[in-house]
């Protein structure tokens, strides 16, 4: 597990880096996002975000199937893809959901002091589940 720290709210160039370069490495991954506007709004931006790049992804909002695509955003805690990485854009309270990964990318939100807090938090609940957080 490794937790990202962010000093800017740039979290949606980070989900799409972290996603481009898992999908590079051949590697499925999955992006969960807290509601369905967020996920409409982060599937627009992955197609812009990096001119040079080209990232397929789906948005999982249950009227497409994506068991092929290397990258899936979703707004449920449903590893549509078979993903290896999981990219949280929320946080994800399931453990037996969390155990699926063999990668979970999680955000320090450090510009702002209660999501900072709230990380602490999430970084304190993971080493009690037996996870090994690192921050990066």
């Amino acid at each position: 597990m490794r937790f990202i720290k962010l000093d800017r709210p740039e979290k949606a160039l980070h989900l799409c880096r972290l996603a481009d370069e898992h999908f590079l490495a051949g590697t499925r991954s999955l992006v969960v996002i807290d509601d369905e506007n967020r996920a409409v709004t982060l599937d627009r931006f992955m197609w812009v975000w990096d001119k040079c790049s080209f990232l397929p992804h789906a948005l999982d909002n249950g009227t497409v199937e994506c068991l092929d695509e290397p990258v899936v955003i979703s707004t449920e805690e449903h590893n549509s893809n078979q993903a290896q990485v999981l990219i949280m854009g929320t946080t994800c309270m399931d453990d037996g959901f969390m155990a699926q990964f063999d990668l979970i990318y999680d955000f320090a939100e450090t510009y702002d002091e209660r999501l900072a807090e709230e990380a602490r938090t999430r970084f304190r609940r993971y080493r009690s589940l037996g996870y090994n957080p690192t921050m990066v």
